[in-house]
């Protein structure tokens, strides 16, 4: 059975080919998260991403190949010291990909991640676009 990429919200989700997210959580029943697979499933994309090899980085976290195989495939339960290395293997930071674990254990679990911005910013923001301006980041501090 094929399956395809589809990212939400910057977390990549593997679906059957031409399925949609309604499709697929209307499909199966509501099931809790866990929480190995999902850092397992994190740490892997970003390797990926960085177009890195298992045994690269493997080497630069000092962790057996076989071991940090088994840590993105979900089957073992990494302590916070090997993640903290894996993490620094993969030069980024540990609160980053425990915050990407926690916005995909937030989708599975249908919760609505909250939007971060200030409502003022917000607000200003949605003018901007009706008015067919685009946001600049030093445009709030011109106004002050």
């Amino acid at each position: 059975m094929m399956r395809e990429p589809v990212v939400v919200n910057g977390v990549t989700r593997w679906l059957k080919a031409g399925e949609t997210m309604n499709q697929q959580n209307e499909a199966k029943e509501p099931t809790m998260p866990v929480l190995r697979e999902e850092i397992g499933y994190v740490l892997r994309d970003v390797r990926q991403r960085q177009g890195r090899t298992l045994r690269e980085v493997s080497h630069d976290a000092r962790v057996s190949l076989g071991y940090l195989s088994e840590v993105e495939r979900g089957q073992k339960e990494a302590s916070s010291e090997l993640l903290s290395a894996i993490t620094a293997a993969l030069d980024i930071p540990l609160s980053v990909m425990l915050r990407e674990v926690s916005d995909r254990i937030a989708v599975e679990e249908a919760v609505q991640i909250p939007d971060t911005i200030p409502a003022e910013l917000a607000h200003r923001y949605a003018k901007q676009q009706q008015q067919g301006h685009g946001y600049n980041r030093g445009d709030h501090l011109a106004k002050r």
